[in-house]
């Protein structure tokens, strides 16, 4: 019978009264005096202790009659009839387990009727030999039973009373384990949330808007929400100084501080270092945290541009000074950014460290230290500089991971393009997918859009020019100076709203002026009154010497575009890139070619150099290009040398015009550090530009690790020019050059680095990488079949299916969140032992490939259905899912069941719902992540997994985390920590080696 009509049966008005003979009608008060609970069970029931009304034989005739009555009725019987006998006698042991219970009604109660009826199974003897109806009769009658009596404990006046005892002395014991916490562990001042809510709000409104240059403001606004304008780079990680061998990996820079506690970010200028701290600050301060961005959540953001800390000379601040000298209007409580920063709640975000002068990046690295010292522990740290600022091991020492942002691909540079155009307004629809063509086609346009700054200059001036692009960096600027300085409000009539009327050519002379000062005095920033003296010294000779100089400034700051005013009594250009354009103009202009030699092997000065040579004259430009030649002779080590062979190698690009005789020098000098030693050398090369793929030798001749430098160096070359040079390539034997070469996919089109260099590539071992659908059609067309195959998210289920289906690979990872696996694909996989996947939003273990041998299954998202599936892959010997979640019901239960389980991830936080005497003794190699609110141990862990040999821990504690208990494990070889190593404390009792990697 169903257990629905069980319950109807024992439901009906006649049970309750029957079962209420069990319990006596006269019960105790609160039992507030004597020591002992004075309502135990025992006391309450008719059959037990002084008070006895019924007998043992008595509970076995109340039981047959409850069994009698739910027997009768229509239907089928609840069980067999000749069981009703033993049914009766099982029923009754379970009533008078009730005796047995140490428990008073109150924790009867609050036990509730499921978990009392299953204590008195516990207690009565296990019924013998009876069918599962009867069972589940006798388990369903039990529990109706228990819901009856307690229904009847809390009518009793004596229940309550107890009751409210109960409450207030539980409420004092909580009030006082409270009070000890909070001694112990001082939380937040109300003064200090109150003031943490007010910043998150004012650093949202500063930092949730991008300034869109080239969009019309009166039509768009000049801003645009950051949460829509923000495109996610990629940043690349560089092999650590203890383990060089290790290959470069790229992630997303967003969630690099995620794995890295600190962070130095290099990136050329526009690349989007600053807009990465905005978003980060913004990402901190939402609720609730953007996709992926949860690991900030509760982190206080300190945003520190050091050109602001700076400006006048100022020493850097201590932390009670971080606001105000960030120009943060709010004054905290007192202590408060101590407080915050000594609970490891902080966010630190350090920008532009090449943006102060280089004899200062030394006293900036001791402040940062200084800080480190005091607050080092919890708080995430990022500082961000361009690429030679300072050099690669600046920070290495204090712990801090390397990163590099990469250019744009041509797949973001086409969201860039999608984003802007939709931001535009309607107006720019009909440019976009000209814009895209053009992007696709014409090399000197694909070569500017590199960054975010330039990528946006690009889309204004396409449309400002109604889809008209001028070649070259030179006059692609002279095109948006024009467009910026005066065409846009000529050209809507807004007339003169600051009573100035300037052309062109005086604005551009009073612009330069102020950008040649910033740039002579290392700066980025002045003060009003010096742009104001310096604006009234050019008037004269400009003939506006009656013009009134605030106007004339007012009028450059609020129509040109292209200065700011980060602050109300400084001024600056709104990129560096402006700046060193406008000032390189002023150098030639004035000749001060010593100037720009001095300073060639500035960082800051390399575009200043490579502008200046293609706003000179050729006679210019050839001096210029000799003078960096010698330069290069006169340095005394090779990276000054190089960095200086390769700055004329760059600058040459930018002339118009130069004798033959400086120009085969130049490359004779190139040839020199021609081919890259090293990656860095190699993406250094590309930015060159296509020239290189002249110089780049091989394959002849190459031993493995020169042949990947140059394969690296041509495939960051983004020309169609780098297709031919590569395929040169394709038929190397070398795996990382290989796959190097199917990265390289991505940068160029699909068809024809498909036919020239992925058709002729040999397999072995080779993950093939299908980004989208352009190269998933052409896997499909050139008839490959690769055994290792990654798909990106940007490939269409249908394109997914067919790929599964023609290639049936051994190795398989599918990205993004729209990205499916199709079940009947996946039923045709016979061959597939590793899968990954990664960045599903859906996804079910039913549709996993029944046929198919799975050894690996590593996924970052939980499936839709349980991990009972799983038991149909005992071949299962490695499986990693998400940590950070709580583990599904059933889990533990789903994993038992996999006999060749050896490798496992997980969270320590799963380990809670473990079941009491279960061991997975066959697993022999674990990753265990302890997230930040975990206060878990290794103890059970330990106990449930006694076969360890190794153990990974990612640690994002900002307290201790004690390894001691690992030493109970006799087969453990190695203990590997990520994040936090520092922190671990116990290791001295353990045999085993402690790796730490920060």
């Amino acid at each position: 019978m169903e257990p629905a009509l069980i319950a109807t049966r024992l439901a009906t008005a006649a049970i309750g009264p029957l079962l209420k003979k069990l319990l006596v009608s006269d019960v105790p008060g609160a039992g507030l005096t004597g020591q002992d609970p004075p309502v135990r069970l025992s006391s309450l029931l008719s059959f037990r202790g002084e008070r006895r009304s019924l007998t043992e034989k008595d509970v076995r005739r109340l039981a047959a009659t409850l069994v009698d009555r739910t027997r009768r009725g229509p239907g089928e019987p609840p069980f067999p009839a000749d069981e009703t006998e033993a049914v009766t006698d099982a029923l009754a042991a379970h009533l008078l387990a009730l005796g047995d219970l140490d428990m008073d009604d109150v924790q009867a109660v609050h036990l509730g009727h499921r978990a009392l009826a299953r204590r008195l199974r516990a207690a009565a003897p296990a019924p013998d030999g009876l069918s599962s109806d009867s069972v589940l009769y006798l388990e369903t009658a039990t529990e109706w039973a228990c819901r009856h009596i307690l229904e009847s404990f809390t009518r009793s006046p004596s229940f309550v009373a107890r009751t409210l005892v109960e409450q207030t002395r539980g409420q004092a014991a909580l009030a006082a384990k409270l009070d000890a916490v909070a001694a112990a562990n001082p939380a937040p001042l109300a003064e200090d949330a109150a003031f943490e809510r007010r910043y998150l709000a004012h650093l949202t409104r500063r930092h949730g808007h991008l300034t869109i240059y080239g969009i019309d403001l009166h039509d768009s606004g000049e801003d645009w929400p950051l949460d829509v304008a923000y495109l996610s780079l990629e940043a690349a990680a560089g092999p650590h100084p203890d383990h060089p061998h290790q290959e470069y990996v790229t992630l997303r820079a967003d969630l690099a501080p995620a794995a890295h506690e600190r962070i130095l970010l290099r990136g050329q200028a526009g690349s989007g270092k600053s807009t990465l701290v905005q978003w980060l600050t913004v990402a901190a301060c939402a609720t609730p945290p953007a996709d992926g961005m949860g690991y900030l959540h509760g982190r206080i953001p300190f945003v520190l541009p050091l050109r602001t800390l700076t400006r006048h000379g100022e020493r850097l601040p201590e932390a009670d000074r971080f606001l105000s000298a960030a120009d943060c209007p709010l004054t905290p409580p007192d202590g408060w950014a101590d407080r915050v920063l000594a609970a490891g709640r902080g966010l630190v975000l350090v920008d532009g460290i090449d943006e102060i002068p280089e004899a200062g990046r030394g006293r900036a690295r001791d402040w940062l230290r200084g800080l480190l010292a005091a607050y080092g522990d919890g708080n995430r740290w990022l500082v961000t500089s361009r690429p030679t600022a300072v050099r690669d091991d600046w920070l290495a020492r204090d712990g801090f991971t390397e990163l590099t942002l990469s250019p744009m691909s041509p797949a973001e540079v086409t969201t860039f393009v999608r984003r802007w155009h939709r931001a535009a307004g309607p107006s720019a629809a009909p440019y976009e997918q000209q814009l895209l063509d053009s992007l696709r086609t014409t090399e000197h346009v694909a070569q500017l859009a590199t960054n975010p700054l330039m990528c946006g200059l690009i889309c204004a001036l396409h449309r400002d020019r109604r889809g008209y692009l001028p070649r070259g960096r030179k006059p692609l600027y002279e095109a948006a100076l024009a467009m910026l300085l005066t065409r846009r409000d000529r050209e809507r009539g807004m007339g003169d709203p600051y009573g100035v009327t300037l052309d062109e050519a005086p604005q551009i002379q009073l612009v330069q002026r102020l950008a040649y000062w910033l740039t002579l005095n290392d700066r980025l920033v002045m003060d009003r009154s010096r742009a104001r003296a310096l604006v009234t010294e050019a008037l004269p000779a400009l003939g506006l010497a009656d013009a009134p100089p605030d106007r004339i400034l007012t009028h450059l700051l609020h129509r040109s575009g292209l200065l700011r005013e980060p602050t109300a009594d400084t001024i600056a250009f709104v990129h560096r890139t402006f700046q060193d354009y406008l000032a390189a103009k002023a150098l030639v202009d004035h000749w001060d070619i010593g100037v720009l030699v001095r300073h060639a092997t500035d960082d800051r000065w390399e575009d200043v150099v490579r502008m200046a040579v293609g706003h000179g004259r050729p006679r210019e430009a050839a001096e210029i290009l000799r003078e960096l030649l010698a330069a290069a002779d006169a340095a005394e080590d090779r990276p000054a040398r190089t960095r200086l062979v390769l700055l004329a190698a760059t600058a040459l690009a930018h002339a118009t015009e130069v004798p033959p005789e400086v120009r085969e020098e130049i490359l004779r000098r190139t040839e020199e550090v021609v081919p890259p030693r090293t990656p860095d050398e190699a993406r250094e090369l590309a930015s060159v530009g296509r020239m290189v793929l002249d110089l780049l030798p091989g394959p002849e001749g190459l031993d493995e690790s020169t042949a990947h430098l140059v394969v690296t160096a041509a495939s960051h070359i983004v020309s169609d020019a780098a297709v031919p040079f590569l395929a040169r390539y394709a038929d190397h034997p070398s795996l990382v050059v290989r796959a190097q070469l199917v990265w390289a996919w991505h940068r160029f089109d699909p068809r024809a680095y498909g036919e020239d260099v992925i058709a002729r590539l040999d397999p072995t071992e080779l993950r093939y990488q299908a980004a989208d659908d352009d190269r998933a059609a052409e896997l499909l067309r050139l008839g490959l079949t690769p055994e290792s195959l990654e798909i990106g998210g940007a490939v269409s289920t249908g394109r997914v299916a067919e790929l599964l289906v023609r290639c049936d690979p051994r190795e398989l990872e599918l990205q993004g969140e729209g990205t499916r696996l199709d079940p009947a694909a996946s039923a045709g996989l016979t061959r597939l032992e590793s899968l990954r996947l990664s960045g599903l939003a859906e996804w079910r273990v039913s549709e996993l490939p029944p046929r198919a041998p799975l050894g690996k299954l590593h996924s970052t998202s939980w499936p839709r259905d349980d991990l009972s599936g799983l038991a149909r892959h005992p071949g299962l010997y490695e499986l990693r899912l998400p940590a950070g979640h709580r583990a599904p019901s059933g889990l533990w239960r789903s994993l038992s069941a996999l006999p060749s389980l050896r490798t496992l991830t997980i969270d320590i936080g799963w380990l809670d719902d473990f079941p009491e005497g279960v061991v997975l003794a066959g697993v022999q190699g674990m990753t265990c992540v302890v997230p930040p609110a975990s206060g878990g141990s290794l103890e059970r862990l330990v106990k449930v997994f006694p076969g360890l040999r190794l153990l990974g821990l990612s640690l994002f504690l900002s307290g201790p985390f004690d390894v001691s208990a690992a030493a109970e494990l006799s087969d453990l070889k190695a203990i590997s920590v990520v994040g936090g190593g520092r922190r671990v404390v116990g290791a001295e009792q353990l045999s085993v080696r402690v790796l730490s990697v920060l």
